[in-house]
């Protein structure tokens, strides 16, 4: 993959990153316990893709926070239009998904921060659920595995569910948890057309099988047959 000279703007990266991580946890550990296995399978300083269940809205500012390092976002277009969301993911500095279509501008925006050595999340499954089993994922996310080469990480988040809010505000303190998965890399693919177009989504298949298995049964939808449980050791 050619070196790219994505930059983020250096008060994102350095004051509102910063910031909103700081801020956006003190509200989590107050509002809920937190739980995060598997630190050390981050491949710190260098980039790769997190991938993880996307049920509800509270997934990525969860994940952003207690993750060991900032990472670049990927986000549904609508949410620039939505006031408060708006302006976290202007702060944030988080790159526009317009679901249902194709985007070249997003997957070369996603594959320059790649370039420049900055870890990238994606949801693979375009959206959110707005309940725990997992849906179907899209096979972008193996073309953008395809043309970057890199590792993917496999994060399962638990209890962010819709009624967080109503438990969290009545002081129930409900866990949040974030499991995160040992790296690994897909296998290439060949072919054109339709034959590459089901390559990819096989792929794809691969990476939710081996989130699933993170995952209580519960949370592992259409992959509950197929989830492969994680590596122990």
């Amino acid at each position: 993959m050619p070196l790219s000279a994505y930059k983020p703007a250096w008060w994102r990266r350095w004051i509102a990153r910063p910031l909103l991580r700081f801020s956006f946890g003190i509200v989590f550990l107050l509002l809920a316990r937190i739980k995060v296995t598997g630190r050390k399978n981050v491949p710190r300083g260098k980039a790769y893709l997190v991938v993880f269940n996307h049920v509800s809205l509270y997934d990525p500012p969860f994940l952003g926070v207690f993750w060991p390092e900032a990472l670049e976002v990927m986000g549904a277009s609508d949410i620039w239009h939505k006031p408060g969301q708006d302006i976290l993911v202007r702060l944030w500095g988080a790159i526009p998904v317009h679901r249902g279509e194709y985007d070249r501008a997003l997957f070369d925006k996603a594959l320059s921060a790649l370039g420049a050595g900055r870890p990238l999340v994606i949801a693979p499954e375009g959206g959110r659920s707005h309940k725990p089993g997992l849906r179907t994922a899209k096979p972008g996310l193996a073309y953008i595995v395809e043309k970057s080469g890199l590792e993917v990480v496999p994060v399962a988040i638990v209890g962010t569910t819709d009624d967080f809010w109503h438990l969290a505000s009545r002081g129930r303190r409900p866990t949040l948890e974030m499991h995160i998965g040992r790296p690994f890399r897909l296998p290439a693919l060949e072919g054109k057309g339709e034959a590459l177009h089901a390559a990819r989504q096989r792929n794809t298949d691969q990476v939710m099988n081996v989130l699933a298995g993170l995952l209580p049964e519960a949370y592992r939808g259409v992959y509950a047959a197929t989830a492969i449980p994680p590596q122990s050791g």
